[in-house]
């Protein structure tokens, strides 16, 4: 099997990272369907979920059964929000960060409009809505550079490299 290949930290340059505005940010995110939430438990653990979601006026909505996600949410908790999207054959990518607090949506109206907006993959009920209220939105996209792709032909027999075309 070949080796992975990465790029570390140590090989790039400021060049490479560009910063982006909050309005870039949300528009990045707005391409995605799957982000992570993250915030500290009370036993001081902090927990990653995965959540479908959607922005609305610049925060993060997404549904949630009775759980860990909801008490959090509901009490009030500081939540962080990322996504991302990566391209491995073109070594780019970026990721936004969105922290705040969260809360349940409590106004009837308001929960069944923005339930509307998240569209869950789970096939579980998911009936509370909650709002992430952005305080910050950071992201970093990692610039295209030019280059060339690299093909490997593995030996079915060894498994190794047969060739390589540039």
């Amino acid at each position: 099997m070949p080796a992975a290949r990465s790029l570390s930290l140590t090989q790039m340059s400021d060049e490479d990272l560009e910063d982006l505005d909050s309005a870039s940010c949300l528009d990045l995110l707005g391409t995605l369907d799957v982000g992570r939430c993250a915030w500290v438990a009370e036993d001081g653990r902090v927990v990653v979920l995965p959540v479908n979601f959607a922005i609305d006026e610049g925060d993060i909505i997404f549904r949630s059964a009775a759980g860990a996600k909801l008490a959090a949410a509901r009490a009030g908790q500081r939540f962080s929000f990322e996504g991302d999207d990566v391209e491995p054959a073109l070594r780019t990518g970026w990721s936004v960060l969105v922290t705040g607090w969260a809360s349940e949506v409590s106004d009837p109206e308001e929960a069944a409009r923005l339930a509307q907006l998240v569209h869950p993959w789970a096939q579980d009920q998911r009936p509370n809505v909650v709002r992430l209220h952005s305080e910050e939105i950071t992201g970093r996209r990692l610039r295209l550079r030019a280059g060339g792709t690299r093909i490997v032909y593995l030996d079915p027999d060894s498994g190794g490299p047969a060739s390589e075309q540039e």
